[in-house]
């Protein structure tokens, strides 16, 4: 049987797919009810594909939204004139579907609760099914070695030269598509460094408490900044990766590495909880009471990605909690004592900046033509009464402001507190504002980082520094 119309065998997981179904099916599954990783080792005692199976009767994984290999399709497109197999060690259950999806095969075989398709069976399988060289076989890893050593020839696909290598010893390489995941600049991506700048929070302790000259407050304020970083990214990942189907149906967060396939599960499964202890590692060398905020800090946002946050009203007054507990940190991490002025004007600020976050999620699912916000349980008839309430909140936190100028407290650390009268019109123009330009569609989806990067925020930014440096 010559190359040209030997049966072209395809892997599913890492070839086809830029991902892989057990994975994706397990965090699935956990994203329903994390509850069930209690009854995985016992799954697990009658084998991997009974694990398969249990995880594949339990879950759906949408055909249309997985990160296919576009060089793959492409090569099933143009070849038409010999028979497709799609041939994976993933369950059948959730493997039709997917073949359905594409109509490039007109075989599947999958494992199917009894065996599992991989390695030494599946070339075994393949071999029986074709006989000893008469399939083309298209893999990626290192147990697709196995199914070689009975092909008729090797399509190597997500790997480096060195599987190619290897797989020549075995057959004949008919093609190399060598591996397109992320590097150093995806990782950056997926860790969301970006998003440390919400981790500054932690540094206003430091101003209000004016200990900003004192090294060891620095330090120890540094510390709080990397240890809150570090956390928040671990959940970042763990998001991300229980976040992958609702994440795909987003115009922005498809794009995300773990959702778009170009960084591997299992590698987000790992570094999460690694760089998470790295964070707690740090929060316990600042001071176990800092830790204790800290692992508070952690509870809450897994609470937020796993249920929290598709409860209407909890998700925002929750995500205002998260922006205060940062400053809480900040003052335990100096040891200072925290003001009640300060946590009502940030918890009000920091509901409307929530409130603004859902606000222009819905207005992004207005512009697509869709009802609710994916992820979310709020509807776009919510709107005009998300806007009010998150305007309200912001107006209070101006008001909380202006209250405390007059009090005691600030009588004590300020020698001119009236010059921070002129900070309430500067915060009533910034949170009208921001309001304004999400109206407006112009906002990203996340208010502190537009901000951040928004030329009048900036300036708005400076002005307050100023003004407070004057002040004291």
């Amino acid at each position: 049987m010559t190359a040209s119309n030997r049966p072209l065998c395809v892997d599913l997981d890492g070839t086809l797919l830029r991902s892989d179904i057990l994975y994706e099916s397990l965090l699935a599954l956990l994203a329903t009810n994390p509850l069930y990783i209690f009854l995985l080792p016992f799954w697990l005692l009658r084998g991997k594909a009974h694990v398969k199976r249990q995880l594949a009767s339990r879950v759906q994984l949408p055909a249309e939204t997985l990160p296919y290999d576009e060089r793959v399709l492409e090569i099933l497109r143009t070849t038409t004139q010999r028979p497709r197999v799609l041939c994976t060690a993933s369950d059948r259950l959730l493997v039709q579907p997917i073949a359905d999806h594409l109509g490039l095969f007109e075989e599947v075989i999958a494992s199917d609760g009894q065996t599992n398709l991989s390695g030494s069976n599946k070339g075994q399988a393949l071999a029986a099914r074709f006989g000893e060289r008469g399939f083309d076989y298209m893999g990626n890893g290192q147990v697709d070695l196995k199914v070689w050593a009975h092909a008729g020839g090797a399509i190597v696909v997500n790997n480096g030269i060195g599987l190619a290598n290897a797989a020549a010893r075995h057959t004949e390489v008919l093609a190399h598509l060598p591996s397109q995941n992320g590097g150093l600049i995806t990782w950056i991506k997926a860790l969301r460094i970006y998003q440390w700048l919400k981790n500054l929070l932690v540094l206003v302790p430091l101003l209000t408490a004016h200990r900003f000259f004192d090294l060891g407050s620095i330090i120890d304020a540094g510390t709080a900044f990397l240890a809150f970083g570090l956390c928040a990214s671990g959940v970042y990942l763990l998001n991300d990766l229980l976040d992958l189907t609702p994440d795909r149906m987003h115009p922005r967060k498809r794009k995300r590495p773990f959702a778009a396939g170009t960084l591997p599960l299992l590698h987000g499964l790992l570094v999460a909880p690694l760089i998470t202890l790295a964070g707690f590692a740090l929060a316990l060398a600042c001071s176990p009471a800092f830790a204790g905020v800290l692992l508070c800090y952690y509870v809450m946002t897994l609470s937020y990605s796993l249920k929290l946050k598709r409860i209407v009203m909890i998700d925002v007054v929750l995500l205002a909690a998260l922006y205060t507990v940062r400053i809480i940190g900040g003052a335990v991490a100096i040891n200072s004592d925290l003001s009640f002025w300060l946590l009502a004007f940030s918890m009000f600020v920091f509901l409307s900046l929530a409130m603004l976050k859902r606000y222009t999620e819905l207005t992004s699912a207005l512009a697509s033509g869709k009802d609710m916000a994916i992820g979310r349980g709020y509807s776009v008839a919510d709107l005009p009464l998300v806007q009010s309430l998150g305007a309200a909140a912001g107006y209070i936190g101006v008001l909380v402001f202006a209250l405390y100028i007059n009090s005691p407290e600030s009588l004590e650390l300020y020698r001119n507190p009236k010059l921070l009268w002129l900070l309430c019109p500067i915060l009533l123009y910034w949170i009208s504002r921001m309001w304004i330009v999400s109206h407006r569609g112009d906002m990203h989806d996340d208010p502190i980082v537009f901000a951040a990067m928004d030329r009048s925020s900036q300036i708005v930014i400076g002005l307050c520094v100023l003004i407070v440096l004057l002040a004291i």
